[in-house]
């Protein structure tokens, strides 16, 4: 290969002033390119448009607090129902990009019909609207798939798919927990210490504080300073370092249209799962009024598979794994997997999708999903 004119004056010692101030201005026109480059992603990820689902689908169902979203499938068994998160950011986490969706790990793994709750971000006139309202909505989705299903909770959809379980047993076919807070007094996480030590009153005024919502702009305000240095300062160096990698700002352009786009939440709902689950923990204590009935998860008898991750701190694995004793279901039936990882990837993580979920997809293949 022919020599650059650069490789040229730095071979002859004659030229070294030339090269090295060469070599400076080459730096400089790189550090501009790379540092126009990076306010520009900067901008990028700070203010994102609103994230896409990554696979084909289309809307079941249009209902007040969710679109129920069909992904299809091949076989004709039990319809699986994933119950996306609903604490303040889209349910898209769940078919979050090629190569990192649990409904595609599923769909390939060859379960009968896939399907997700598509939670809205709540409206003004959404602000009232309580538990028993997505508990009886989710009973209308499970009979419009047949009257009977496989319930996937992630996260807060977990105890509310319990919750149908235990209101509805006929109609839940199993249950997959997957970082679930079932008992809510568990473990030692900063949430649990969050809720209990926070007073109620301070809930209230942030939800009176938009108009009968808690604002998801608020709440992700709360996350990001539960691992501040990262949120505000290391991703930023981090985008930086790799501004030349495409793969990498891509990867965190699609993370970021997640995160920083949350979802309002109805004050009535979110209050009521500040004080009756997380501070009381009525629903692990079998108190919980749902639907006109006391549910106990003593009610729950289907098999049910439990998911927890090694460093969740957002959902201790002790707050998974309560749920062995406290469900109706026999031992025998219950499954439980600690997997590595925190709680996001529990969900969308690479490693999580190509390592345990295939082996959840075949259980429920077994329980009748496929």
């Amino acid at each position: 290969m022919a020599d650059t004119p650069h490789e040229i004056e730095q071979s002859v010692p004659l030229f070294w002033p030339m090269a090295a101030v060469l070599g400076w201005q080459e730096a400089g026109y790189q550090a501009m390119a790379d540092g126009l480059r990076f306010v520009q992603e900067a901008a990028e990820i700070s203010a994102p448009p609103e994230p896409d689902w990554a696979s084909p689908n289309e809307v079941l169902l249009d209902l007040d607090t969710m679109r129920l979203r069909d992904f299809g499938g091949s076989g004709t068994g039990l319809p699986v129902i994933i119950d996306a998160p609903y604490a303040g950011h889209s349910a898209t986490i769940a078919d979050f990009a090629p190569g990192q969706s649990l409904v595609a790990t599923l769909l390939a793994a060859g379960l009968g019909r896939v399907l997700v709750t598509d939670w809205k971000s709540a409206g003004p006139e959404m602000r009232d609207f309580d538990i028993d309202k997505y508990l009886a909505e989710i009973n209308v989705a499970i009979d419009e798939v047949g009257g009977r299903a496989i319930l996937v909770g992630l996260c807060q959809g977990g105890w509310m798919s319990a919750m149908v379980a235990a209101r509805f047993p006929s109609k839940v076919a199993a249950l997959v927990l997957a970082g679930s807070p079932i008992d809510t007094d568990a473990g030692d996480g900063p949430i649990r210490r969050m809720a209990h030590e926070t007073p109620l009153s301070a809930y209230r005024d942030m939800v009176a504080s938009h108009h009968g919502r808690m604002s998801g702009s608020l709440m992700l305000t709360g996350w990001k300073n539960m691992h501040a240095e990262k949120q505000y300062l290391g991703k930023f160096l981090d985008l930086y370092a790799h501004i030349e990698d495409r793969n990498y700002i891509e990867r965190t352009e699609t993370f970021e249209r997640w995160y920083e786009n949350p979802l309002d939440l109805p004050g009535r709902y979110y209050l009521q799962a500040i004080d009756l689950l997380f501070k009381q923990n009525l629903f692990a204590k079998g108190e919980f009024l749902g639907l006109g009935r006391r549910l106990s998860l003593k009610d729950v008898t289907c098999p049910a598979y439990l998911l927890a991750g090694d460093s969740d701190d957002i959902t201790t694995r002790e707050q998974v794994f309560a749920a062995e004793d406290l469900l109706g279901t026999p031992k025998t039936q219950i499954r439980k997997l600690l997997a590595k990882g925190g709680h996001i990837g529990l969900f969308m993580g690479r490693h999580t999708l190509a390592d345990v979920w295939p082996g959840i997809a075949q259980w429920i293949a077994e329980q009748g999903g496929k």
